[in-house]
């Protein structure tokens, strides 16, 4: 059956639900990378702290915690906890390439705009991407 034809036999209201269903997941994705991107943005504030441990469990804690406390449901406690979990993997992946590229800005633009270390010098090679 192709795709066209199966939108013509689903009742009007499945159609409207699963398009608000898609409009949350374009905004769940844009949250997802702004979230992402605030990630990495601890991850260079704490590399020119001189934090060298990429992972902070007392702070994986805390947003558990506030997470577990928000959650009204229907989503289940260990469900949510998981994707935070996952979110955490994500977030401590791209500053662990971040890191290891050298680069305070991790897409290059901290160390073009010679903002990557304390004193504004830069901590890698923008052109090694």
């Amino acid at each position: 059956m192709a795709e066209g034809e199966r939108h013509d036999r689903e009742p009007a209201e499945l159609r409207r639900l699963r398009q608000r269903i898609d409009t949350l997941d374009r905004r769940i994705v844009r949250l997802l990378n702004d979230r992402a991107e605030l990630a990495r943005d601890v991850g260079r504030a704490k590399t020119i702290a001189g934090r060298r441990a990429v992972r902070d469990a007392e702070r994986e804690r805390e947003v558990l915690l506030r997470v577990t406390m928000a959650n009204a449901g229907p989503t289940p406690q260990a469900d949510l906890l998981a994707i935070y979990r996952r979110l955490f993997a994500v977030a401590r992946g791209l500053e662990a390439r971040d890191r290891a590229r050298g680069l305070a800005g991790g897409d290059g633009a901290g160390a073009r705009r010679g903002a990557g270390a304390p004193g504004g010098k830069p901590t890698g090679d923008a052109g090694d991407d």
